[in-house]
């Protein structure tokens, strides 16, 4: 993989501590609210961490800061003067330290990840997903992604088969991965802010022998020209709010648009403004994993 020919990164630990009977609610809002974190967090006891690139250290402590300073104004059981940061493993140690804990997981009836270092035999009509996280990105088995998945399967289920889709905030590459392997027909453009993200996207689509058919890109969702029949963001809520004009436009007539991401709180006031924007609401669907996540899926047309 490329990655392994290039210098490692050092890395970085944001810790949040929070009181003992909010852990859980924090976490939520670190993963939702603070860009830095979308690739997720691990809760230790009362505290939340996070990993950052150790240039962008800085930046991401007065980031965490200053949504710790929000949510305690709103009661939240936290101190913005006790968010810290720590050295991480190296990221070597941490491969290692990862294997441990990232196993093969089922996230639908079809689509199964296996870690780039196990080894998986598919049976009968599963679709496997070879996946190496890399330190920055998830495994997939988050219920944001859980949730998306579930919709492309529902989508293949119906025998909606979309020539092109777009992955908006690609991160590992899971979603254009599975995308491009259920519908084998198909292509993919991946998008994202972050190159790191563009490298484990084009990384894993290698592994899983699709990197013909997914075309990574730095490229805003607003700067595109092209609609697509099947538009995936599984970002956060005030980013989805920030690209709603993008994406509504990139989703064609009659396309599908999946967003994730989402607290379940905020999961109906998203597809709300979505509707108010032009596009037609199918549902919104509550993680049976971890309900505090939610996904809207909307059609336009």
């Amino acid at each position: 993989m490329a990655r392994d020919t290039q210098a490692p990164v050092d890395w970085v630990e944001v810790i949040v501590p929070v009181g003992a009977a909010d852990v859980d609610d924090v976490a939520a809002l670190i993963a939702s609210e603070v860009p830095s974190a979308v690739a997720g967090t691990e809760q230790r006891g009362d505290e939340v961490v996070y990993w950052v690139a150790t240039a962008d250290a800085a930046a991401a402590l007065a980031e965490a800061r200053d949504a710790v300073t929000r949510w305690q104004a709103n009661g939240a059981a936290v101190d913005p003067a006790r968010v810290r940061l720590s050295a991480a493993l190296p990221e070597s140690e941490w491969r290692d330290a990862w294997k441990k804990y990232f196993k093969v997981s089922r996230l639908t009836r079809q689509f199964v990840v296996v870690p780039s270092w196990e080894r998986y035999v598919a049976h009968d009509s599963e679709v496997v997903i070879d996946l190496d996280p890399g330190m920055a990105f998830g495994t997939g088995t988050h219920a944001s992604t859980r949730l998306v998945l579930e919709e492309i399967q529902d989508l293949a289920d119906r025998q909606v088969t979309p020539a092109r889709i777009l992955d908006v905030g690609c991160g590992s590459g899971i979603l254009s991965i599975a995308a491009v392997k259920r519908w084998p027909e198909a292509t993919c453009v991946a998008i994202d802010n972050d190159q790191l993200a563009l490298d484990a996207t084009t990384d894993n689509a290698s592994i899983n022998r699709v990197a013909d058919r997914i075309e990574c890109s730095l490229t805003p969702a607003g700067d595109l020209t092209e609609a697509f029949p099947l538009v995936l963001a599984n970002i956060q809520a005030h980013v989805l709010r920030a690209l709603l004009t993008a994406l509504v436009a990139r989703t064609a007539p009659g396309g599908t648009l999946i967003l994730s991401g989402l607290l379940t709180p905020q999961a109906q006031p998203i597809a709300d403004e979505f509707v108010a924007a032009g596009l037609r609401l199918v549902r919104v669907r509550a993680s049976t994993d971890d309900p505090q996540w939610s996904s809207v899926t909307l059609r336009r047309g």
